[in-house]
């Protein structure tokens, strides 16, 4: 089933990416899933978004690690190639980069995704913390082709009406 965010966001789809519902996409975890039509190699691009409240001190490297950790129990292996510190200390962010393969069938896809950390914390309260999650997962062939719209749907997340953690 799929969830929805803590706070509301909003954020720009990128032209060519279609909104599709989570369930029915195999992420039932995710508030918000986007694909890119073609696949390749049987392969659909897409964008997820996630998130949930973490009043706990995890620093956002800490809670990167934390998705590298479930992933890496999914998948055979799981290779961080990218992480950035981002943000401000007001806005605070992560990007990292994964590569990995899985097989679906009898094919194997070599996949790239990358992930970025939102931390919004309450003006009031800063105890209060969300973490959004966006990530895009690709081909490796696909990635740097569509890597840009991933960054400007990134570049677009803002709060949305009644946004206050």
């Amino acid at each position: 089933m799929s969830t929805t965010l803590p706070i509301p966001i909003q954020f720009d789809v990128p032209q060519g990416w279609r909104a599709a519902p989570p369930d029915e996409v195999g992420a039932p975890g995710a508030a918000f899933v986007a694909v890119h039509l073609p696949s390749d190699a049987g392969f659909t691009a897409n964008i997820t978004v996630d998130g949930e409240y973490r009043p706990d001190p995890a620093t956002l490297p800490e809670i990167a690690d934390e998705s590298v950790e479930v992933m890496d129990r999914s998948v055979a292996t799981v290779m961080v190639t990218d992480r950035r510190e981002t943000g401000s200390a007001d806005a605070p962010g992560l990007t990292q980069t994964l590569a990995f393969s899985v097989v679906t069938g009898r094919q194997r896809h070599d996949l790239v995704q990358s992930q970025a950390y939102l931390s919004m914390l309450d003006v009031d309260d800063p105890h209060r913390r969300v973490v959004i999650r966006l990530m895009f997962t690709s081909t490796a062939s696909q990635h740097p082709a569509l890597l840009d719209d991933f960054r400007d749907l990134v570049r677009s997340v803002r709060p949305g009406e009644g946004a206050t953690p």
